[in-house]
């Protein structure tokens, strides 16, 4: 019976004759959600008044969400111009992000004013591959190695099965590993504009059957954690995920100087002592300040899986001091991220917000070719972290970190 009650619906919850997850079988999704926020508020005390204030219908938010109740407001700011040279972002484009860390886009505004006023960034999506990697078991090493052999000779069939489960991913290559009687099988897909999860995920079942199918191989798992997803791995870390990218810029001295207050030599060495020797004594894999800070605030703002900052993380920062010839020193600075996700279709980029936001970066939707403007946002995103790289190890050599974060309420 459909009902647009959600008083009655809350009672029916309360009572126990309704479960919560079954309310858009007898309403819609608005009515449905508000009756959700009824019943918590009447088990928890909470005012759910401002959860409850949100800007689109739910049922926008049907793929993205179960038993929604409402909608997290983030605070969102924008930074930029971002100033990019890419492979697919060029020009300037204002980057959205939504985070509640005072200090943080002032931090990124300050590098993106200093890079503009070096003539911009380069930036490169050098590699490109979302990845699977079910987990097979067999007897022994003999049946690991006839699997293994088997998936060397038949790479072509197992693309065949893959790509007919989608009209756009692509599977570019299976990696094999063998750890006693498990077999770890990693698919890497080009998934075009999209971030690609789900689509890698189904394609690979497809394939992992043709796998069980042809050699002495049980599949146990369709994701053995060698992919790897929202978790800290080195393989990551090193052959990249999703997309790598790379942005660098070069800063003239006397602009290192005059705009952040510190030196192209001040700034190198905090770097390596900072980033580079801190991060191997602390065995983190990722060697940077905080790329993280922006790659999360961007992912909220357009859209993207959140979990996958963890990869995001996988990044490295360069700092370089380089002598010109009348004896001046520019700095030559870089970020290259190994395990970008993003996409600009799918998932959180549909839901209202998130797709304003990537209006304002001109890249909602699939671009021409496909796959760029995924790229493109990459690339940008690289360009803000590589800003937020710049202003804080500036304002670390130049001991002016505390200070900001006073002036700026935090």
């Amino acid at each position: 019976m459909t009902t647009t009650d959600p008083e009655a619906l809350a009672d029916r919850v309360q009572d126990g004759d309704l479960r919560i997850h079954e309310l858009e079988e007898h309403t819609d999704a608005d009515t449905a959600a508000e009756a959700r926020r009824l019943f918590v508020k009447r088990e928890t005390g909470a005012d759910l008044s401002t959860t409850g204030d949100y800007a689109f219908p739910a049922e926008e938010a049907d793929s993205a969400v179960e038993n929604m109740i409402g909608a997290a407001q983030i605070p969102m700011g924008v930074v930029g111009p971002v100033d990019v040279s890419g492979s697919a972002a060029d020009g300037e484009h204002y980057l959205p992000m939504a985070t509640t860390e005072g200090a943080l886009l002032a931090s990124v505004n300050r590098g993106l004013s200093v890079i503009r006023s070096a003539d911009g960034a380069d930036a490169r999506v050098t590699k490109n591959g979302m990845t699977r990697a079910p987990v097979f078991q067999v007897e022994g090493v003999a049946e690991a190695a006839e699997t293994v052999e088997w998936v060397d000779d038949n790479v072509d069939a197992l693309r065949e099965a893959a790509e007919s489960t989608t009209s756009h991913g692509e599977l570019l290559a299976v990696d094999t590993y063998v750890v006693g009687d498990s077999v770890y099988l990693r698919f890497a897909y080009d998934t075009k504009d999209a971030m690609g999860m789900n689509m890698v995920t189904i394609a690979t079942r497809e394939a992992s059957e043709l796998v069980e199918a042809e050699t002495p191989a049980s599949l146990v798992a369709l994701s053995g954690n060698l992919c790897s997803d929202k978790k800290p791995a080195a393989i990551n870390a090193v052959e990249g995920r999703g997309r790598s990218v790379t942005a660098d810029v070069l800063i003239p001295g006397e602009l290192v100087e005059e705009r952040l207050h510190t030196t192209a030599d001040a700034i190198a060495e905090a770097n390596t002592r900072k980033n580079l020797t801190g991060s191997a004594k602390a065995g983190s894999l990722g060697f940077n300040a905080h790329a993280a800070n922006v790659i999360a605030a961007a992912f909220l703002a357009t859209g993207q899986d959140e979990a996958q900052v963890v990869e995001g993380a996988n990044a490295i920062t360069t700092m370089e001091a380089r002598e010109r010839e009348d004896g001046t020193t520019d700095l030559y600075a870089a970020v290259s991220l190994a395990s970008l996700e993003v996409g600009t279709v799918g998932g959180g980029t549909k839901l209202p917000t998130q797709a304003e936001a990537l209006e304002v970066l001109g890249l909602r939707g699939g671009g021409d070719p496909a796959g760029s403007n995924a790229d493109a946002l990459a690339e940008i995103i690289a360009v803000g972290a590589l800003a937020g790289e710049l202003s804080l190890l500036a304002a670390l050599s130049s001991r002016h970190l505390a200070s900001a974060h006073e002036d700026l309420g935090r």
